[in-house]
């Protein structure tokens, strides 16, 4: 059961501009979370912004009780939590979704995260390796300047691909098309993604080609994190075009077999 805590903000990160890593005390969340969970954050005790936004878990000090979070500034809402300094309080519930990353069937494991979607897939990467999973991690990125988080991910990979668009850092293309010379080279046995929806589509597609499979985490909206407003449904792949059927991105998922959603 998710819970809410007044948690404190004990460091705050600039890591580009209007992105930013906060790491809050929240041992009761830590403590029953899993890679893939998510969080609700009340940004303001205004009553405006009225909803809460949803942001994943980047990485979890279990010792510690320590959270951290990576959110990008794209409104009111996240440019108000963005003004929070060390010592203020943040009202989180969590840990929410039911649907989380589940490699204990798996030994070789390619995770793949473009963007600001990368953030969720640290703690899968650190988790699955310090339980002696190989993991090969591919990130991909418009251009230099949008890189994040490389030294951390080669630090829980035993792989890091990392590659933009338009070849001004790391390897030149999209971090999928490297990705499928490693299946092709017989290296992987499941994939782990998040990002934007294209890339998810392609990982989707690679998934279905090559009998290789897929366990993505799709970002909705979000306004509750608790399958009552209704605002993230997605259609399963399943149901008949003239009775589609649909579930909650924030309940049942959010991350998904990727056989099981279209999106």
């Amino acid at each position: 059961m998710p819970v809410n805590v007044k948690a404190k903000l004990v460091k705050k990160e600039a890591l580009k501009k209007d992105v930013f890593k906060f790491s809050v005390k929240a041992k009761e969340i830590v403590d029953i979370s899993k890679p893939g969970h998510f969080i609700e954050i009340r940004v303001s005790d205004q009553v405006e912004p009225f909803l809460r936004r949803p942001i994943s878990i980047y990485n979890m000090d279990k010792e510690n009780g320590i959270l951290e979070f990576i959110f990008q500034v794209k409104g009111k809402g996240t440019d108000i939590l963005s003004q929070k300094q060390v010592g203020d309080e943040v009202d989180i519930i969590g840990p929410l979704g039911n649907g989380k990353f589940d490699y204990s069937k798996y030994q070789n494991l390619a995770i793949i995260g473009g963007g600001i979607g990368v953030f969720p897939l640290y703690e899968l990467a650190k988790e699955a390796k310090e339980d002696g999973k190989n993991v090969t991690t591919y990130l991909g990125f418009r251009n230099k300047d949008f890189v994040l988080l490389e030294d951390e991910f080669k630090n829980v990979s035993d792989e890091l691909v990392l590659a933009t668009d338009d070849g001004s850092y790391g390897k030149n293309g999209f971090a999928i098309n490297f990705l499928k010379e490693d299946i092709e080279k017989g290296k992987i046995d499941s994939i782990y993604a998040c990002g934007p929806l294209p890339m998810l589509r392609a990982v989707k597609k690679l998934a279905e080609e090559t009998g290789i499979p897929a366990q993505v985490s799709l970002e909705e909206k979000m306004g509750c994190g608790m399958g009552v407003c209704l605002g993230c449904a997605v259609k399963t792949a399943s149901s008949p075009k003239d009775s589609p059927s649909y579930v909650y991105v924030c309940k049942t998922g959010p991350v998904f077999d990727s056989t099981f959603v279209e999106f």
